[in-house]
């Protein structure tokens, strides 16, 4: 069971990717880096809602 999730920028707080994440298997909160086109770096992207 997938659910759909945004990625979030941690210094711009913009709302950049989205995925999908299996809440059974993961109960943290997901952490990437991306790269943000605002911020024009990778960055550190958090989940939000």
């Amino acid at each position: 069971m997938a659910d759909i999730v945004s990625l979030q920028c941690t210094e711009c707080k913009r709302k950049n990717y989205g995925t999908t994440v299996n809440k059974k298997k993961q109960q943290k909160k997901l952490e990437k880096k991306k790269f943000c086109k605002w911020c024009g770096g990778h960055t550190l992207h958090k989940e939000s809602k």
